[in-house]
C-alpha cells in the first residue's frame, strides 16, 4: 500500500542523522550513520555534505574524522535539517500541486493543506533536544 504522506529519501536520512549525531558524544563517521539507519553509505555523505554546508554540523577528513554537531541541540529544529535538505517547505492547497482543479475545487476539499500545515509546524516545533 502507498504512503498518503511521506518524506523524501534524503529528508530521513538527513533528519535520523543528525539525530544519531545529536545524540553521540563522539565524532560519527558515514559508515556508522550509515549501518544505524540501514542506508548507502555514499547517500549518506551527501546528505551531510549538505548538512555540514548549512553549518548545522563540523565535518572532519581522515582516519579519526566524521561528523559533530555544531550547534546546540535546542536552538535546531526538525524543520530547520528538513529545509536544509530539501529546500524551503511549502504548505500546498492541492495534493496534486495544481494552480486550477479541473473539478472547480479540490475533492479532497481543504485536506491537504490542512495535512501540510499540520506537518510544517510539527517539525517546526520539534527540537533536537527533543530526542536526545
Amino acid at each position: 500500500m502507498a504512503n498518503i504522506v511521506a518524506l523524501t529519501e534524503a529528508a530521513t536520512i538527513g533528519l535520523h542523522s543528525i539525530v544519531l549525531i545529536a545524540r553521540s558524544e563522539q565524532v560519527m563517521n558515514v559508515g556508522e550513520i550509515a549501518e544505524k539507519i540501514n542506508s548507502s553509505r555514499h547517500h549518506v555523505a551527501k546528505i551531510l555534505q549538505r548538512l555540514a554546508k548549512d553549518g548545522y554540523i563540523s565535518s572532519n577528513r581522515g582516519p579519526s574524522g566524521g561528523f559533530l554537531l555544531k550547534g546546540k541541540p535546542e536552538d535546531i529544529t526538525l524543520l530547520n535539517i528538513y529545509e536544509a535538505i530539501e529546500g524551503r517547505f511549502q504548505v500546498h492547497s492541492c495534493p496534486a500541486d495544481k494552480s486550477q482543479c479541473p473539478f472547480g475545487s479540490c475533492l479532497l476539499g481543504d485536506l491537504s493543506h490542512k495535512v501540510s500545515f499540520e506537518l510544517r509546524e510539527y517539525l517546526a516545533n520539534r527540537t533536537l533536544k527533543d530526542y536526545l
